[in-house]
């Protein structure tokens, strides 16, 4: 009896995307090529087809989540993102929040007691919250619960924080990873192409120092995930450009855990005009970055910013993990109109939305260790269950 893919491959009578499919099957690596020939000429059905294949020979159901929060210490920050919703410029600070050292803790001291395992922290980048301060803040969450796992920082706010503390970024890494940094989150990756990244934010880090940032973290041993914006001015060769930059670094220390591509939301921002990607287009992106980033084992679909119901949709596309709990503790994507104004699941109802999907839920840590297997978990009633529909 054929399987699946040979059905696939039978059918298929571009020759460029059989012999895509072909290499699926055998597990061998697409070229850039073959992956512009999916954006061009690969439908949904075929590309979902294939993506789903490779999600369920690494991971068969299982479909990970965590139970985490976010502390956000600022919105105010010394860059003009185009793209940017949050943010507030620092002459305009007044406009914005900054959480002192002593709220930050009294945020973690509210997950006293419950079963969290990560706190995520990132926000703008704030020319008064520097080395000193993060290093402060991350020994005062460690003092107080040494297991928490602390993922915090993007590349472009640890870029500004070494400059600003005259530090290579080996000497600050190795700093901050003392002082209680565990993981580096995949923001600010945006589009590394100059092409595009001029146009969307042209005064961050560049892809260089985001690459560089994220080797030195691999090479101390801490892991971190990847991200790309897409849906707005890039065009197919800026994705895959993207996509090979990370896939290359990932060849060479192996160090990143999940891929997280970001949907473009087009509320309150210099972007406005720039309408957003359809749901197919998202989910064929999706499934392309699964069969293309062969190198990494997760592919997540982070549900604040798509939604709940698209980020269940995405599950039949190659994703095998859809983030955490949050807690409402999170605005970035809220203040630019995802459809999660008030972005918070339980554990119960995010392990119903799985469910739901036909996927087996199971609670992870940051590094993908299995802490529970919410397969055999008492259903949600029916109040409860009114949440996710």
């Amino acid at each position: 009896m054929s399987s699946s893919i040979d059905i696939l491959i039978d059918a298929a009578t571009d020759k460029g995307l059989k012999a895509i499919a072909q290499k699926v099957k055998n597990s061998e690596r697409i070229t850039d090529e073959e992956c512009m020939l999916l954006f061009e000429k690969g439908s949904l059905a075929f590309t979902g087809s294939l993506a789903n294949h490779i999600r369920e020979r690494k991971h068969g159901d299982t479909t990970y989540f965590n139970r985490n929060f976010h502390i956000e210490p600022t919105n105010v920050c010394v860059f003009s993102c185009n793209f940017c919703s949050y943010s507030r410029l620092y002459a305009h600070k007044e406009d914005g929040w900054e959480l002192s050292i002593d709220q930050m803790l009294d945020i973690v001291k509210s997950y006293d007691g419950k079963p969290i395992t990560e706190v995520h922290i990132v926000g703008g980048v704030h020319p008064k919250m520097n080395m000193a301060y993060f290093i402060e803040l991350m020994q005062k969450i460690k003092a107080h619960r040494p297991g928490l796992h602390v993922k915090a920082f993007t590349a472009v706010e640890l870029d500004y924080m070494f400059r600003k503390a005259k530090l290579s970024i080996e000497e600050g890494m190795k700093q901050l990873h003392a002082a209680g940094l565990d993981s580096l989150p995949g923001g600010g990756a945006e589009i590394f192409h100059p092409e595009i990244r001029e146009q969307i934010c042209a005064d961050k880090v560049d892809a260089t120092g985001w690459l560089a940032i994220h080797e030195a973290a691999h090479n101390l041993g801490m892991h971190s995930n990847a991200t790309m914006l897409y849906g707005h001015i890039e065009k197919f060769e800026h994705r895959i450009d993207h996509m090979r930059r990370l896939r290359e670094l990932q060849d060479k220390t192996g160090g990143f855990n999940t891929f997280i591509p970001l949907k473009f939301r087009n509320q309150d921002n210099a972007m406005s005009h720039v309408p957003e990607s359809s749901v197919t287009e998202d989910m064929r992106l999706y499934a392309i970055a699964r069969i293309y980033l062969d190198n990494f084992p997760h592919l997540k679909a982070y549900w604040p910013m798509l939604g709940r119901q698209n980020a269940q949709l995405t599950l039949s596309f190659g994703v095998n993990d859809i983030d955490g709990t949050i807690d409402d503790s999170t605005k970035i994507y809220s203040m630019a109109g995802s459809e999660e104004q008030n972005p918070a699941m339980t554990t119960e109802e995010l392990v119903m939305l799985i469910k739901q999907a036909k996927r087996r839920p199971v609670e992870r840590d940051t590094l993908y260790n299995v802490v529970k297997d919410h397969s055999n978990s008492m259903p949600l009633n029916n109040d409860r269950l009114a949440v996710l529909n």
